[in-house]
């Protein structure tokens, strides 16, 4: 029995990575899922066709979380495709490590991070929560850091964990204020597989992060979606407020 069968979900900033992994885990479990995205309209396209191939049911919307028209009018396209919606992922981030975003100074660095990770959680919240509560029931899911609170040195780490911070103590407060309709709930991945540590990390920085995580090894985009799947599905219907780490025993 898929665990998501006949939900529905939604997720900012699918078109890679953590988000791809989410919204082909989601539609492998039955869910039908809206891939969000900014810019990467043929990578979003992609994904829904990978699902549509493999039987499931997907499509793309474009929609920049920093923007509140832009999130209401997601919600409401969305709602339009899917009916109730089930599920909403805050996944989207800022890229303040690779490409052009590595080269803004800290004071650009952190407004992006404010703006789109902390400040377009909540506005996605505060869209999302009414509908949820008028159809009696929801889960919603935030995207922290497990370092957010234990720290790590460096400018860098100083930005994520402000604004990471901020989400988890956000979505603790969103779940007292939303239960018992809505399930508000944070994954907090630790080092993982993606752009950054594929193409910009380091081979000594690399290995010595490896060297303390307890598993021995990065983790994967499709190890959080697992996490992520749990959360949505029945088998978390008891937890709230709650903050899983998928980090390899790092913390």
């Amino acid at each position: 029995m898929q665990r998501l069968e006949q939900k529905t979900a939604v997720i900012t900033g699918a078109s890679s990575g953590i988000g791809r992994a989410i919204a082909l885990a989601y539609a492998r479990e039955g869910a039908h899922v809206i891939v969000n995205y900014h810019r990467s309209q043929d990578k979003s396209g992609q994904i829904v066709q990978e699902i549509i191939a493999a039987g499931g049911r997907a499509a793309a919307i474009q929609a920049d979380v920093r923007d509140r028209d832009s999130i209401e009018r997601l919600v409401r396209e969305s709602q339009a495709i899917l009916g109730n919606i089930d599920i909403w992922v805050n996944n989207a981030g800022a890229d303040i490590l690779t490409g052009p975003g590595a080269l803004l100074d800290d004071q650009e660095k952190l407004q992006n991070l404010i703006e789109v990770d902390l400040k377009g959680t909540i506005f996605c919240c505060w869209a999302i929560a009414p509908l949820m509560q008028s159809q009696g029931h929801g889960v919603i899911i935030n995207m922290s850091w497990d370092l957010a609170l234990h720290g790590l040195a460096g400018r860098n780490p100083q930005l994520f964990a402000a604004t990471k911070a901020g989400i988890t103590g956000f979505s603790r407060a969103l779940a007292k204020t939303c239960g018992p309709d809505i399930r508000v709930n944070v994954l907090a991945p630790g080092w993982i597989e993606t752009a950054f540590a594929e193409n910009d990390m380091s081979n000594d920085y690399y290995q010595a992060r490896i060297r303390e995580i307890p598993v021995g090894r990065f983790g994967t985009p499709e190890d959080v979606a697992g996490a992520a799947v749990f959360l949505a599905s029945e088998d978390a219907s008891y937890m709230t407020g709650e903050m899983i780490r998928i980090n390899g025993g790092l913390i």
